[in-house]
């Protein structure tokens, strides 16, 4: 069955390509984020967009972001998704919408509501009544506004992406799933194709290979492994036997691997991220790449070619140069197949395993030439420029480039009769007997037999050689894309260069104004035992747990369940934060002693974006709070007296340690069973777990435990316990030891959401504007010294700096402290300084200001941990990146 789209809607796909209102187009889209920006700089983005070659941009619509709590929407403001589309249409730009529900995208729970995990049967991501009730109500919100703005009629709409990455996540039911996604997507008149991607090239599992949801790819190799052609390759031919071409919906920022794909047969190529942006208040994630648990920052950049503050990086000069070569082929290039080189191609340099190719309609091949060696910079040794072999002629390759080079292609529409037998430089435009390429090293070009070398332009000065009946023009890639049009004899016409950017100032802010109280806390009721904090009413901000506990005869206390951050007060004294994402924590008491008060401070961070089986709290949809805090009563070590089962051990079964069973089945699973015995609630702890092993209670269902969460909770009495291990004779061995619990009980909760934050960043300082006295005791000058679970809310007189159109970045400097900021009515982001866990994404030490944003107010809050907490300087930049 063909995937294709119905004919006519004014976006078609086929084997051949994608063709918009009747136009075949290779479509280069960077990612921009409306949710990322402020309001004031989407037209400028958007216009940053279109003038790097770039035709359309990808844009994820949030649901989180829209549905503010059950059933409250807002789509104004920085919210207005409707005004962004039609400012993309005015600038001249094509979109692919992704309203998920689930987008990933490093945002709060990828953009699935955090109230969504306090119902218990409801399962997010799968084709369940419960959660498709909820996408429901999302989708009559959003999909109306795309509609309305679908690609010809009246919008830049021309493709709508369902889901994201399903192939990632454990879906049940993905045909059932994707099907309602589709369905509703039909019934609110979406006519331009539907597609989902894969991100790990599992077709079928993002797609359930449901008819009418088109399979996108999404790319993130190694931008040096010489492997990437014949992988991407694979992927072209797959959808060309379903009649359909390759969309790479996400992929790495370099335009070197952009080239290679573009080669590979891609006719949609949408690197993530090109235009960056900031996680603005409480809507970063947590638990992204490497080990778990890392924070993504209050700025989101990962390189690409538009920096956070809107500075052109060098790839943005590549990407006007890739575009200029799309330009320049046209139809050609867009109608043409997925291939190999016709010709032979080696190289003196490290280059691709397996060269790829695409076979131009009209005849003729472009092929990709990777110079996998690094160029060096002003100052710094590289890799000299390398020799190809292309069908027995030497070429020049620059280090670290790919050139597109063009072999047999005939040159009748440029006004020739003759065949451009090789070119091993871009060809960045084409008239009526010109040929103007870019390059910074000589170009070859070979026409009828014979053979020409142009020397390599330097900048400012373009090379000229007429050559059998043609003039041939090299540029610079820095001339190149300010080209604005060859003569007939050679004349180069540039655009003005821009102005290099001065030199940007700073300012360190010493005198600040500390407020006399700190934001009203809402009260939350008395409970048992601690809430999540969705269920007192709070999605994004934080929470205080406040109890009284005996700890007569306690040296420790376990913490199960905490999430994301815990700042923990027992008998006065502040331990040091735990950022443990569910893991139990065992915490130190023996300090304390009799009765004694409890407070935890829990503050959000950001919801799991991804679903890491690892951690409690890094499962999708998992919720935050204090969870479960126990009184550790006893511990008993219980390594010893487990019988084995498996290998080769007969009945009555063995009685070994844990772990300790001798075997030539190496890897193999065995597994040991014993009882285990408690008055008490008890916590099972196995110590020196290396590989994951699966533990069942009662002929249960077996649960995996990791080391990053070695325990298991049991309730009072006896169990059978079965602790199933894959047999490693060179581990460490296994410890296991049992701790007998008492559930710490009737707590007071108090809530500050981002709201309540946020009104309080907002209101004049309570201080007596009448009592110069009292002003004058909230008057200090930095550094400001804290205790340990000690706030401070500081007014800060932002000093005069040079107008930017980049906004401000605000530098907090010092040891044990956090930072949240608020500018303009709207918190900007966080800062953690001093020891912290690890993050993801940008400068995780700054706050940004956008141009135009007033004011700034800050929230300083001491941490335990080494060192005393300090604000010690803060330092306002203008970036220029």
């Amino acid at each position: 069955m063909s995937h294709s789209t119905i004919a006519g809607t004014g976006v078609d796909l086929d084997a051949r390509g994608i063709r918009i209102e009747g136009t075949e187009r290779v479509v280069l889209c960077a990612s921009l984020f409306y949710f990322r920006l402020p309001r004031e700089q989407w037209r400028a983005r958007l216009e940053q967009v279109r003038d790097s070659g770039y035709t359309c941009v990808d844009v994820y619509l949030p649901w989180n972001f829209h549905e503010l709590a059950p059933g409250r929407w807002s789509f104004e403001g920085r919210r207005d998704v409707a005004a962004f589309l039609d400012l993309a249409q005015e600038t001249g730009l094509y979109v692919i919408a992704r309203p998920g529900p689930y987008i990933c995208s490093e945002w709060d729970g990828g953009a699935l509501p955090a109230w969504l995990g306090l119902d218990p049967d409801l399962r997010v991501r799968q084709h369940e009544p419960r959660f498709l009730a909820q996408v429901t109500a999302w989708f009559d919100q959003v999909l109306p506004l795309l509609a309305e703005r679908q690609c010809p009629a009246n919008g830049p709409v021309i493709m709508v992406q369902l889901e994201n990455e399903l192939d990632f996540f454990d879906c049940e039911d993905r045909a059932g799933y994707l099907t309602a996604l589709r369905d509703q997507a039909l019934r609110h008149g979406i006519t331009v194709p539907l597609i989902a991607c894969s991100g790990q090239g599992d077709i079928e599992g993002a797609t359930g290979d449901v008819p009418g949801v088109i399979p996108a790819c999404n790319f993130y190799p190694d931008d040096d492994s010489p492997d990437i052609e014949p992988e991407v390759r694979r992927y072209a031919q797959v959808l060309a036997d379903r009649d359909l071409p390759l969309l790479i919906t996400e992929t790495n920022r370099r335009h070197r691997t952009l080239r290679r794909l573009l080669a590979s047969g891609a006719s949609l190529i949408a690197p993530y991220l090109q235009s960056s942006g900031w996680n603005f208040g409480y809507t970063p994630s947590t638990g992204n790449w490497g080990a778990p648990g890392n924070f993504m920052s209050h700025g989101y950049d990962f390189g690409g070619y538009v920096s956070s503050t809107g500075a052109e990086r060098p790839e943005y000069a590549q990407a006007q140069l890739l575009a200029r070569v799309i330009d320049t082929l046209g139809s050609r290039l867009a109608l043409a197949g997925s291939s190999v080189p016709r010709v032979p191609v080696t190289a003196d340099f490290p280059t691709s395993s397996s060269p790829s190719a695409r076979d131009l309609d009209g005849g003729g091949q472009l092929i990709a030439v990777p110079h996998l060696g690094t160029a060096g910079t002003a100052g710094t040794a590289g890799t000299a420029p390398g020799t190809a072999v292309v069908n027995g002629v030497p070429v020049a390759v620059a280090a670290d480039s790919c050139p597109l080079m063009l072999t047999d292609v005939p040159l009748r529409p440029w006004g020739h009769d003759g065949t451009l037998t090789l070119a091993s430089a871009d060809l960045v435009a084409a008239s009526e007997g010109v040929l103007t390429f870019s390059s910074e090293v000589p170009v070859t070009v070979v026409l009828g037999g014979n053979r020409v070398e142009i020397p390599a332009p330097a900048v400012g000065t373009p090379e000229r050689v007429t050559f059998e009946g043609l003039t041939l023009v090299a540029l610079a890639p820095g001339d190149a894309v300010r080209l604005r049009a060859t003569e007939r004899d050679g004349t180069v016409r540039l655009a003005d260069a821009l102005p290099l950017p001065s030199a940007a100032p700073s300012v360190e802010v010493r005198d600040v104004r500390r407020r006399a109280a700190g934001a009203h806390e809402e009260p939350a009721g008395a409970h048992e035992l601690p809430p999540a904090l969705e269920a007192l009413g709070v999605y994004r901000g934080r929470g205080a747990y406040r109890t009284t506990v005996d700890l007569t005869g306690v040296d420790e206390l376990l913490l199960v369940g905490a999430a994301d951050i815990v700042d923990l007060s027992v008998g006065g004294r502040v331990h040091p934060t735990i950022a443990g994402f569910g893991a139990a924590q065992r915490i130190d008491v023996r300090e304390a002693g009799g009765r004694v008060g409890v407070e935890a401070v829990v503050e959000i961070w950001g919801h799991a974006n991804f679903d890491d089986a690892r951690l409690p709290a890094l499962r999708l949809g998992a919720l935050r709070g204090l969870g479960s805090l126990w009184t550790v009563r006893d511990v008993t070590d219980v390594s010893a007296l487990w019988a084995v089962h498996g290998h080769w051990a007969g009945l009555p079964a063995p009685v070994r340690g844990l772990g300790g069973w001798s075997s030539t089945r190496v890897g193999i699973p065995v597994t040991y069973r014993r009882e285990i015995r408690s008055a008490t609630a008890s916590a099972l702890h196995l110590r020196g777990v290396v590989e994951p092993v699966r533990v069942s209670v009662d002929d249960g269902e077996p649960r995996t435990v990791h080391t990053e969460d070695p325990w298991v909770l049991l309730p009072a009495g006896t169990h059978r316990v079965s602790v199933t291990l894959p047999h490693h004779p060179s581990g460490g061995g296994l410890r296991a030891e049992l701790l007998g619990l008492e559930p710490v009980t009737d707590w007071t909760c108090a809530v500050q959401n981002d709201d309540v934050l946020t009104r309080f960043a907002a209101e004049a300082d309570p201080a007596d504007p009448a009592d110069p006295a009292a002003l004058e005791r909230y008057d200090i000058r930095l550094p400001l010294a804290l205790e340990p679970g000690e706030e401070a809310w500081l007014d800060i007189d932002l000093p005069q700096l040079p107008p930017s159109d980049k906004g401000f970045a605000v530098r907090p400097a010092g040891t044990q402290i956090r930072v949240t900021g608020w500018a303009a009515g709207e918190c900007l982001g966080r800062v953690w300084a001093g020891d912290r866990p690890a993050f993801s994404g940008g400068d995780s030490n700054i706050l940004w200001i956008p141009p135009g944003w007033s004011g700034l107010t800050l929230l300083v809050r001491g941490t335990a941990g080494p060192g005393n907490p300090e604000l010690r300087t803060l330092r306002l930049e203008c970036p220029d990146d």
